[in-house]
């Protein structure tokens, strides 16, 4: 008798406890800085089981360092998160010369003209070093959000190949495996923007060993930004992060009405925090790194990295947890 009232007192003790939440994963977001990365950066900002550790911004992509670096404190400070180093490295890819029409890039004077609350101080580490540095000293396994050229993670792979074992996964937006590329030249219809700019980079981050998820143009095909969604989120902005996302929108309706306008990394920070919106398969697919009609091309050979690729995204699961997730 005396046991068993023992055991009901430690039951109801124990049921009296309050749960311990999980700890937020540590987060590294490495990003090109285009309009789509502050959406899907202000998704991640808001994410309560995700805490960002750093922000490295790859100039090889859609912005030039400065403005990146800029656009990327501003957002923070949007997003009130408190203090995050972040910090560029080149605008120069690891091989080659691919890059993207400089009438799309950003600059200084774009990235000023969003207006965004002014931000701390670029860190004083290059984003290599800070990216190496955040892996190397964390007590878990870090995840990583890579939304633009890899460049920055090739070059921490080069630098300490035994980083690749300190990453929990890579959540990378880029290439297209069985779908058309982005036709970045006339010719070549197979590579993908993020990929193409340094495509030696790419396969230098797919043969590293480390796990990654590729959220391909395959998938992102399926969540298209369209003005249906726009008006959803005209009722629905309640956060300054929303209403920012909701204004950035309100002033892009003619590319959304072209139909070539997709939630491209958004998606990517939408599968690092609830990978149930895409369906996904174990792919072999290598980064061809070669010049010729299919440089940059993400090819699903017999041979290549063994990854996991997003092949379909759920449309109406990703908007609204996008929608949610910003209004948070």
């Amino acid at each position: 008798m005396f046991r068993t009232g023992c055991l009901v007192l430690l039951v109801c003790l124990l049921a009296a406890v309050p749960l311990t939440a999980a700890e937020p994963r540590p987060v590294i977001i490495d990003t090109d800085m285009g309009s789509d990365d502050w959406m899907a950066i202000l998704y991640t900002l808001n994410n309560p089981a995700v805490a960002v550790k750093a922000i490295t911004v790859t100039g090889t992509g859609l912005a030039y360092c400065d403005a990146g670096v800029q656009i990327a404190l501003g957002l923070l400070a949007l997003a009130d998160y408190g203090a995050v180093p972040v910090s560029c490295w080149t605008e120069t890819p690891l091989l080659g010369d691919n890059a993207f029409p400089a009438e799309w890039r950003t600059d200084m004077a774009a990235a000023e003209a969003l207006a965004l609350p002014a931000g701390g101080q670029p860190a004083e580490q290059d984003a290599v070093t800070l990216l190496t540095s955040v892996v190397d000293e964390s007590l878990e396994a870090v995840t990583i959000l890579a939304l633009g050229p890899l460049t920055n993670l090739a070059a921490a792979f080069e630098t300490q190949p035994a980083l690749a074992d300190k990453i929990a996964m890579i959540y990378i937006m880029g290439g297209a495996v069985d779908v058309a590329g982005s036709g970045v030249t006339e010719d070549n219809t197979t590579a993908e923007w993020n990929i193409y700019c340094d495509p030696h980079a790419a396969r230098l981050v797919f043969e590293s060993g480390a796990p990654i998820t590729l959220v391909p143009l395959d998938a992102t095909n399926a969540v298209p930004v369209t003005l249906e969604f726009l008006t959803r989120l005209e009722g629905q902005h309640t956060t300054p992060e929303a209403a920012f996302v909701y204004t950035l929108l309100s002033g892009s309706t003619g590319f959304i009405e072209s139909g070539g306008y997709y939630f491209w990394d958004p998606l990517a920070a939408a599968v690092l925090a609830d990978e149930s919106v895409v369906t996904l398969d174990t792919r072999d697919v290598t980064v061809v790194d070669i010049p010729g009609d299919e440089n940059g091309r993400t090819k699903p050979v017999g041979n290549g990295p063994t990854i996991r690729v997003a092949t379909a995204a759920d449309a109406a699961a990703f908007e609204q947890t996008f929608i949610e997730m910003l209004n948070r």
